[in-house]
């Protein structure tokens, strides 16, 4: 999906031209994938006329997580993050965007030990609608079991969220595009449903809604913890348990969630199908735009205004 460019980008302490926002290519990360990132979305409220961002300390926090498992030094604070996401959002006059922060070994030294390579830090912002395809929120999309398993947790922590891991995500996605999928579900190396190649993913059956738990080896969501919260809230029975391909199939309703692909129903796993997007399903997706665009008081804490 093409980049909608803007004004600015903000790098390492100050809002630069977006085309100067450049790297050496015997940059580090580049070679060898050391790098960890985020991906944040920032809503607007046509009646309040304001822009909030959703969860984003929680998001510079798990940011500050993955840089500790990959031994990266970031050189700001969670607070000088979120300060400098909304300095730039506002640098480009954006209501609303999708948001990447980006943690990266730069310029200086090469092979696998990256000791003495730089650090830099940079956040992107940019308008990124539906990221699953124009209809995907409204109707569901198609998924396709990838014969690709997910990393095993003792191959790369999936607490971290790196551009490494995401070599992985990106040969399941290729498949899955072959296939005629618009994403991919793996399983981890047990053979238990994990995730997709950028959501996590939840089913529903007689009422119940369930989700794989981080032990499985899938990172540990923001938009999925959102999601369980809101089921809380609402009623909703919620599980984190186990599933095997055969829940998949056998699912009353499934959707996937990220904050790019938001709460996006699933219609179809393997050529079985799931229907049209369901009763819970819809319930936890109208919730949820509520609440990221500033509707409900009671998640009020979770939102940023962009001022």
């Amino acid at each position: 999906m093409a980049i909608a460019e803007v004004d600015y980008i903000w790098k390492n302490g100050t809002c630069i031209p977006w085309a100067d926002a450049t790297t050496h290519i015997l940059s580090h990360s580049l070679h060898y994938g050391s790098a960890v990132f985020e991906g944040i979305r920032c809503y607007y409220n046509e009646e309040q006329e304001a822009s909030f961002v959703f969860r984003l300390q929680d998001h510079m926090e798990r940011l500050h997580r993955s840089a500790k498992i990959a031994m990266i030094d970031i050189p700001y604070s969670v607070e000088e993050l979120c300060q400098a996401t909304i300095e730039v959002i506002k640098a480009n006059k954006l209501k609303a965007c999708y948001i990447r922060p980006i943690v990266y070994r730069g310029y200086g030294v090469m092979g696998v030990d990256p000791t003495g390579a730089p650090i830099d830090v940079a956040i992107a912002v940019w308008p990124w609608d539906s990221y699953l395809g124009p209809d995907a929120l409204e109707n569901g999309i198609d998924v396709g079991i990838s014969s690709w398993r997910q990393r095993s947790i003792n191959a790369i922590p999936p607490a971290v969220k790196s551009s490494a891991s995401y070599m992985n995500s990106l040969l399941a996605k290729l498949e899955a595009k072959e296939h005629g999928y618009a994403e991919a579900v793996m399983l981890n190396e047990a053979g238990y449903v994990c995730e997709g190649t950028g959501e996590n993913l939840f089913v529903v059956r007689d009422g119940v809604l369930s989700t794989p738990p981080t032990s499985d080896g899938l990172l540990e969501g923001i938009t999925r913890d959102t999601v369980l919260c809101l089921a809380d809230d609402l009623d909703i029975p919620a599980l984190e348990e186990s599933l095997t391909r055969s829940d998949l199939y056998i699912a009353d309703e499934a959707f996937m969630c990220g904050s790019a692909a938001e709460l996006t129903p699933i219609g179809n796993i393997d050529n079985r199908t799931i229907g049209k997007p369901g009763p819970i399903t819809k319930k936890l997706q109208k919730r949820f735009f509520e609440v990221v665009s500033g509707k409900v008081d009671d998640y009020k804490d979770w939102l940023v205004e962009v001022k």
